[in-house]
């Protein structure tokens, strides 16, 4: 009877012993996995010499979803967020808002905080010429005194030399959200950007659901994706492929990607490795560092 107890004693033992290992492996396993995500290259800091005159186009990447674009000495940013973010971030940005030296324009795409930064876009705002978005977004920033315009989509306007036209966005997600005296977001809130510069054609979709119309643009020479693998308010995945497969020629350039500290949160967390398996001429991806140039060029085939 002693020498049961002791073997069904010994037995408890190692069971807890292999159950305490397995569930150490188990909560490795998880951890690692939550720790794992695709993280964007080593920030390239630049200054006042991305802002002078070209002869040539030239983008940049600002991190989060926002570009810098120089056309022959136009400057203008897309969707800047340089300061001031509420969630942890992964990078440094190339540049702070009190080294720009000047802009002809800052344009956002949406309201959210990740691409109309009311901190950022005030702090430009001694060294932009003009704000432009939506109608609604337009209202916002009249609201906080900024020199601001805005535009039905589909309509177009100029920055110097370079046209500009609002594309479709469907990106209404507050609609799921409701809360008592919250006005009821429409598509048009949203929009896209598409440039026609000396240079060649950039459009920067921003953040949407995948829409017909945005399947029917005229061929991009440059695409400046807001990447991200959450498929219920952004492109995602599989609707990102069916974009850029779209326009199978255009140069990508990928924004809202391997900037934030977020393993977890689809909108920050898309893998570009994943997207390249998808589409068509993966190599046109450019997985571009922070503040890295880019130099646009027309494609030929395009035209």
């Amino acid at each position: 009877m002693r020498n049961r107890k002791k073997m069904l004693f010994a037995f408890l033992i190692v069971t807890c012993y292999l159950s305490a290992v397995a569930q150490n492996i188990a909560d490795t396993t998880q951890l690692k996995r939550k720790k794992f995500q695709a993280t964007a290259p080593i920030t390239v800091a630049f200054g006042k010499e991305a802002f002078g005159a070209a002869e040539t186009t030239t983008v940049r990447w600002l991190g989060m979803a926002g570009f810098l674009v120089n056309s022959r000495g136009t400057t203008f940013m897309v969707d800047p967020l340089l300061k001031g973010f509420d969630m942890p971030l992964l990078m440094k940005f190339p540049i702070l808002p009190q080294e720009v030296p000047h802009l002809d324009a800052v344009l956002a795409t949406h309201s959210d905080n990740d691409h109309y930064s009311v901190e950022t876009f005030k702090d430009l705002s001694a060294v932009t010429k003009a704000y432009h978005s939506t109608i609604y977004v337009d209202s916002l920033m009249k609201n906080q005194g900024l020199k601001s315009f805005g535009h039905r989509i589909g309509k177009t306007f100029d920055i110097g030399k370079v046209k500009v036209r609002l594309t479709n966005a469907d990106h209404a997600w507050q609609n799921a959200f409701p809360r008592a005296g919250q006005r009821h977001f429409q598509p048009r809130d949203a929009c896209g950007f598409y440039f026609t510069t000396p240079d060649g054609s950039i459009w920067a979709p921003g953040d949407s659901k995948l829409m017909p119309e945005q399947l029917r643009l005229p061929a991009p020479d440059l695409i400046l994706l807001d990447y991200s693998e959450d498929a219920v308010w952004h492109f995602g995945l599989e609707g990102s492929a069916k974009l850029l497969n779209a326009y199978p020629n255009a140069s990508v350039l990928l924004g809202h990607w391997g900037f934030v500290d977020a393993p977890n949160f689809l909108p920050f967390n898309g893998d570009p490795q994943r997207l390249k398996n998808l589409v068509i001429n993966p190599e046109r991806i450019k997985v571009l560092a922070p503040g890295a140039p880019f130099e646009l060029k027309k494609n030929k085939k395009n035209s």
